[in-house]
């Protein structure tokens, strides 16, 4: 039987999430049909993969980018599509309704969306939830620097919504998290140029960081899995490059609370600091999407993407009575970018460890716990060409290196629908 008369499901090949993604689908018959601004995505190097596209750069042609998806949703056999990344997100929610025309809609409308993406009004939204949350201010209102503090962007995504010097149809990400040094007055308009809008900043929550992984369905919670982090891409913090399952009654109540709040609808990750005075979860962000250490969870025993796909097409979803704590999953290229942070990072207020004693606990946790994102015996592609990336890169290299015979661009696929 043809895989795609099954159903096909569209992954954008755009983080580690991706994979996973498509090898839970692909191992279960589901017709995987992966998109990406360039052929070295290594998703396309999957054995689960069965086709391949190539499509306009969100950043640089987000309505092209938007209108592939589109093109891709109106075909008679795909049922969904996974959003692995924040364009994925703004473009579902932001069209909404001419996606609803193709698929069952598994994401929040975009007032949703502008809620979780505005990261003033999030905090007033958890604040009224009981959740706690870190103080939180505009940059222009500070005027005593003598405290603990951290500016971030006030917006997680730039648009025409949010921001007036963005074009109507483009995106633009902000930038990143910035550590201020206590009892210095930073440089305000240096910051702004920066982040191209004016920013937040809050209070710095001492503690490690923890997340609330779950799905919804209009509103009611169908499974959900705790997550610790054990290391970013910074000592600092960051992304996770490795993390483990957990099981804590307070990180359930709190991530729900504030989900229930939002009558969520979809994936969702909530990222909370754990205060180490109080013990209590304070809220960093709500990632709208499948978070990128998705196989964390499904070597748990929670599959995150094969239930969406059962939502997505009207399949009843029964989550697991229970799920393995203490599973932890790498991203090897982000230890070696930890390790490195350690070596070529300043920041004014945290202190590295030792390089001694981070390798030695990068190797230790990698030995008992080989659970990799990309790396797995019986489908080495994603890892190989993941390597391959990262030494291109390294080296300055920007050529196509074998390139699946099966990627096409996406003008191949099919008469023209109607444009967003």
């Amino acid at each position: 039987m043809d895989r795609a008369s099954q159903g096909s499901v569209v992954v954008p090949a755009a983080a580690p999430s991706a994979t996973a993604c498509i090898r839970s689908l692909g191992s279960r018959g589901v017709n995987t049909v992966a998109i990406a601004e360039t052929t070295r995505a290594p998703e396309f190097s999957s054995r689960y993969c069965d086709e391949c596209y190539v499509v306009p750069d969100p950043q640089a042609d987000f309505r092209g980018y938007a209108n592939a998806l589109l093109s891709l949703a109106a075909r008679p056999d795909v049922r969904t599509i996974a959003p692995i990344r924040e364009a994925d997100v703004w473009a579902l929610s932001r069209y909404r309704s001419a996606f609803a025309d193709h698929v069952r809609p598994l994401w929040p409308p975009v007032e949703t969306i502008r809620t979780v993406y505005d990261r003033l009004e999030l905090v007033a939204t958890a604040s009224d939830a009981d959740v706690a949350v870190p103080e939180t201010t505009l940059l222009a209102d500070v005027d005593d620097w003598d405290d603990d503090r951290i500016v971030k962007p006030r917006y997680a995504l730039l648009t025409a919504d949010f921001a007036d010097d963005v074009p109507p149809g483009e995106i633009e990400h902000p930038g990143s998290v910035r550590y201020l040094e206590p009892g210095r007055e930073p440089d305000r308009d240096s910051i702004r140029e920066g982040m191209e809008h004016e920013p937040i900043v809050q209070e710095r929550v001492r503690g490690e960081e923890y997340a609330l992984w779950a799905l919804y369905d209009e509103g009611e919670v169908v499974t959900t899995c705790g997550k610790h982090q054990l290391r970013g891409y910074s000592y600092a913090g960051n992304t996770s490059v490795a993390r483990r399952t957990t099981a804590i009654p307070d990180l359930e109540e709190a991530g729900r609370s504030l989900l229930d709040a939002l009558d969520w609808h979809g994936p969702a990750s909530v990222q909370f600091v754990r205060d180490e005075e109080t013990g209590e979860f304070t809220l960093l962000e709500i990632n709208p999407r499948f978070w990128v250490s998705l196989s964390c969870p499904i070597e748990a025993g929670v599959d995150f993407a094969y239930d969406y796909w059962r939502l997505a097409t009207g399949q009843p979803v029964s989550a697991p009575a229970t799920y393995e704590t203490g599973v932890t999953t790498h991203l090897l290229r982000g230890e070696l970018v930890y390790l490195l942070s350690i070596l070529r990072e300043e920041n004014p207020v945290i202190e590295p460890p030792p390089l001694s004693a981070a390798a030695a606990e990068v190797a230790s946790s990698v030995l008992r716990h080989p659970n990799f994102e990309y790396l797995e015996a019986t489908d080495p592609g994603p890892f190989v060409r993941d390597v391959q990336n990262t030494v291109a890169e390294a080296i300055g290299l920007a050529r196509e290196l074998s390139v699946p015979r099966r990627t096409r661009a996406l003008e191949e696929l099919r008469k023209p629908i109607r444009r967003l």
